[in-house]
């Protein structure tokens, strides 16, 4: 039986792919930051039984009619919005993601992300290095307390609930809005269900973590961001499409909230001269939520092991429904 070949869209360390080498032949593209071009993908799926693809690859009709011999997609990512479920479906390709192995260095980032805007940390930085900081006043830099506020969570699976354990360390009132009751998070944690326009009105701090879907998309908007207390901070970690980027903008120019903090964008990367970096009270990072060696490494891995369990026909450990 011939050996399987498996494409891999970035550059990964050899030593994460190795095992996956003893069971295939492996091709991977040369750079790190730069995403496959697509022609070349096109072209490399036409005889790959196997690809390891990144948020930014797009695995759609156009790309499964060209590989007849495709079997597994294993997405680097617990988002799957670059991935036609439908079309997978279609071709009979097992479509795969790696959740539970980055939940909790993602909450991590999130709740980080959440303390800077709250204290401000980005700016006082900044505003030191730039030698600023000539005397000391008592509302210098001054931010908003986290402890004993309110968190509203919309988004409450696995990555919204390691969030709220977090913020019970700073004995925060964990609210939240969800597709369904998570009954485990009210149970373990306190938290309390609630519809979303009363978490937009009841939460200082609001967390977005909702993935993408057509019924998401742009959910945050004008109407949105004008029923949240002006001295809100919006943390996004969930999908940029799901925020309306200009109506937040305009929010947070005019005073309708009071910061912001976010790691994912509509456009990414970002454009530098796009209109929300401009603003002292944004917080933006380059979409770095599980980005910790670690876990990037076990990313890695369970992608492998997906791959090597499906082309040895058996089931994936981390499968994406496409039933409809």
């Amino acid at each position: 039986m011939a050996i399987p070949k498996v494409f891999i869209t970035r550059r990964l360390p050899e030593k994460c792919i190795k095992p996956l080498q003893q069971v295939a032949e492996v091709k991977m593209w040369s750079e790190e930051y730069k995403p496959v071009p697509r022609e070349v993908l096109l072209q490399e799926v036409q005889t790959s039984h196997g690809l390891l693809t990144m948020l930014s690859d797009r695995v759609d009709e156009t790309l499964l009619a060209q590989a007849p011999q495709l079997k597994c997609v294993a997405n680097l990512a617990v988002g799957y919005d670059n991935i036609d479920l439908e079309a997978c479906r279609l071709h009979h390709v097992i479509p795969c993601n790696t959740p539970d192995v980055l939940t909790e260095t993602t909450a991590d980032l999130v709740f980080a992300l959440l303390m800077a805007s709250g204290r401000r940390l980005i700016e006082a930085n900044d505003y030191l290095k730039q030698g600023k900081w000539q005397e000391w006043g008592p509302f210098l830099m001054a931010g908003a307390d986290i402890h004993h506020k309110t968190i509203g969570i919309v988004g409450m699976g696995r990555i919204g609930t390691a969030v709220a354990r977090r913020a019970q360390g700073f004995a925060m009132n964990v609210i939240y809005h969800n597709r369904r009751r998570n009954v485990e998070a009210e149970s373990e944690l306190g938290a309390r269900f609630c519809g979303f326009e009363s978490l937009l009105e009841t939460a200082d701090f609001v967390v977005n973590l909702i993935p993408y879907t057509e019924t998401t998309k742009g959910l945050f908007n004008q109407n949105a961001f004008t029923k949240m207390k002006k001295t809100a901070l919006f943390i996004n970690a969930g999908r940029g499409a799901t925020v309306d980027e200009d109506a937040l903008y305009q929010a947070l120019l005019e005073g309708e909230i009071a910061g912001a903090g976010l790691d994912v964008f509509s456009q990414e990367p970002i454009p530098k001269e796009h209109p929300l970096l401009t603003l002292e009270q944004v917080v933006a990072l380059p979409h770095i939520g599980s980005a910790s060696v670690e876990t990037r490494k076990q990313m890695i891995s369970l992608c492998c092991k997906n791959l090597m369990r499906t082309l040895a026909g058996e089931k994936p450990i981390t499968p994406i429904e496409t039933s409809r």
